[in-house]
């Protein structure tokens, strides 16, 4: 690692790479570097002190931890093109959905490059607002203790990281990184309804935030178990109860399940 600190560069500055970079910005001994073949969105972090470098073998050179925040068709290539910049002593940290860590060692072997330790990490887009939920695998036999813990760090820093083994990231991505879609969509149709009881469409949609922050915020204050505190909304013969009576009729806590396992199958196609 530098002397000076620990340096960071991330390629590939779009939404999520940014909302990463944006994180950790402030961290005491962290330097931040930037690249993306479209300039402008490295300069819009030139706020948080991200340094645009010129080309990504430039940043990877210069970087003790590389982040790859591009696309998931592109990681191989650009991990030959950074590979004579990669030393044993640098990490390389991947957010690119369905890209495994073999799959990345052998675009780094294929290039010439170095024994250099790679970490998947699959994030969600909550990463934007800095409330991330983010899996790491650390299953490369090349990377230390050291960097081990600073990626983990790294992460822990800017939302809720947990380690998983690789064979439980197509499942992660299922539940936590197709997630807020879910959630959204759930939010969508109470606001919906809300208009069609006569809310504007306003005010229904700053009720219908109010209600799941607030719920969440009920959930994770109170150590309380989900069940019991959906049961402590529903009062005897009241409103609640006839309207969770209505879901189950509709099997409605079936089809949430069908419809993650859908995304987990869909993903265990795309991985083949």
């Amino acid at each position: 690692m530098s002397t000076g600190g620990t340096v960071l560069g991330c390629i590939g500055c779009g939404n999520m790479g940014s909302a990463i970079l944006r994180g950790l910005s402030g961290r005491q001994g962290l330097s931040l570097l930037g690249y993306n073949p479209t300039p402008a969105k490295v300069l819009a972090l030139a706020d948080v002190g991200v340094r645009a470098m010129p080309d990504a073998a430039a940043l990877a050179a210069q970087a003790d931890v590389v982040l790859l925040g591009v696309k998931p068709y592109l990681v191989p290539d650009v991990l030959r093109a950074i590979a004579p910049s990669l030393t044993p002593d640098k990490v390389v940290v991947s957010i690119a959905s369905g890209v495994s860590i073999a799959a990345m060692k052998a675009a780094i072997a294929e290039a010439g490059g170095p024994e250099c330790p790679v970490v998947r990490v699959m994030p969600n887009t909550p990463a934007m607002v800095g409330k991330g939920v983010y899996a790491l695998c650390f299953e490369d036999p090349a990377l230390d203790a050291p960097r081990r813990d600073l990626v983990r760090g790294l992460f822990e820093a800017i939302g809720t990281a947990i380690v998983l083994p690789e064979s439980k990231f197509t499942a992660f991505t299922a539940v936590v990184g197709c997630g807020p879609a879910y959630v959204f969509y759930f939010m969508e149709a109470v606001t919906e309804v809300a208009v069609t009881l006569g809310f504007t469409r306003q005010d229904a949609t700053e009720l219908v935030k109010g209600l799941f922050s607030g719920s969440v915020a009920l959930a994770e204050q109170s150590g309380t178990h989900l069940s019991v505190l959906r049961e402590q909304v529903c009062s005897p013969a009241g409103n609640t109860i006839a309207a969770m009576n209505q879901l189950d009729r509709e099997a409605v806590r079936g089809r949430i399940m069908d419809a993650v396992l859908a995304a987990y199958t869909r993903g265990l196609e795309m991985e083949k």
